[in-house]
This record gives C-alpha cells, structure tokens and sequence, in this order.
C-alpha cells in the first residue's frame, strides 16, 4: 500500500508541475517589418533613353518635333526616404519643321539636373532641374543653313522603379528651353522651348 501511495503522490506531482509548466508565457518570436525603403537608390548609375520631343520656335512659325534619344549618367544619395542626386545627358534628337521657306532642327541638346524624390520601397518619385545645352539650327529653301549652340533651362519630373537589384526603369518629363541667338538667316533672334517624354533604363553600381 504505502508503494501504491507513493506511486499515485509521484503521479499528482508530475501532472501539476505539467499543468504549471503549460501556464508559463511562451517565447515570444518577434520578426521586426522591413523598412519602407529596403531598396538602396545609393551610388553611380549608367544607362540610356528614348522618347518624343516637341515644341516651338521663337519669333518664328515651325515647331519642331521628333524621336530623341541617349545616354545618362548619375549618382544618388539617399537618407531615409530622402533622395538626393545630380543627372547629366546627352540626346541625339530628329526633331525638325519646314514652314516656307523657313526649317528649324534640334540635331542634339543636353541637360545637367539636380534630382530631389521621395522613395518607397523600389519605387522613387523625383523632380528635376537644371542647365539646357543644345543646337538650334536654321535653313532656308534647303541651300543655306545657320547654327548657333543656345544655352537654357530645363526642368521636369519623373518616376522610376527598380526592377532588380541593379537595374531600374523610369518614364520622365522634361521642359527644354534653349535661349534665344541672334540669327543672321532670319533677321530675328530665334530658340527653342519643348516638351520631351521619354522611357529610360539605368544599370545601378
């Protein structure tokens, strides 16, 4: 009998010190949330574009407009969801219009910007602003031609998005604005103001 009661006393003993292991708090596995800005804009990036450009001559009838595409280059500094950066292209464009007797062309222009945007997560909405540098070029009943380097502004805004861990893809507007030159073909001093919407890609370093 006594092993008997000994045996049911070690039984009582076990369940309860079960029962009070079970009413202690479990560990609490706690994972902390990725930020909103895992994805680094940070560093030098390289890449090229493609898009339309019109716009307008001054003191003049045509209106340019054409395909326009390029190179671009960069670096960006980012701090929380801050970015930070500069931008530096270089386009080749088609842009032209005739209006007798009178054609003006833009063979090239290119941008030096400042960039400022908000990202989140791979996502970078951005503004931009900075100097236009670009080729205005005059001709009259396709014999003579005339060609200044006009000098301006541009500014513009844009959305990018990176797609992997080194690459990432934009569409951007910009307006071009290169000053007015003195030309002697028309008599008038003469530039050019356009819109240009392009599609990008950049491989990040």
């Amino acid at each position: 009998m006594k092993r008997i009661a000994g045996a049911a006393a070690l039984l009582v003993l076990v369940a309860g010190g079960g029962a009070a292991a079970a009413d202690l708090p479990h560990p609490n596995y706690y994972t902390a949330p990725a930020p909103l800005s895992a994805y680094s804009w940070t560093g030098p990036y390289l890449g090229g574009n493609l898009g339309y450009e019109w716009g307008t001559t001054s003191n003049n009838p045509t209106r340019p407009s054409g395909f326009a595409g390029g190179v671009e280059g960069g670096y960006n500094w980012q701090t929380g969801q801050l970015v930070l950066g500069g931008e530096a292209d270089i386009q080749l464009s088609g842009a032209s219009d005739t209006f007798a007797p009178w054609k003006f062309t833009n063979p090239w222009f290119g941008t030096l910007r400042g960039r400022a945007g908000y990202a989140v997560s791979n996502f970078l909405i951005y503004g931009t602003a900075g100097v236009a540098f670009g080729e205005l070029q005059a001709q009259t009943f396709g014999l003579t031609s005339e060609s200044h380097t006009n000098v301006g502004w541009t500014a513009g805004a844009g959305v990018e998005a990176g797609f992997a861990a080194n690459w990432s893809a934009k569409v951007e507007y910009l307006f071009v604005d290169l000053a007015n030159n003195s030309y002697v073909l028309t008599g008038t001093n003469n530039g050019l103001s356009a819109s240009l919407i392009r599609m990008g890609i950049n491989y990040h370093f």
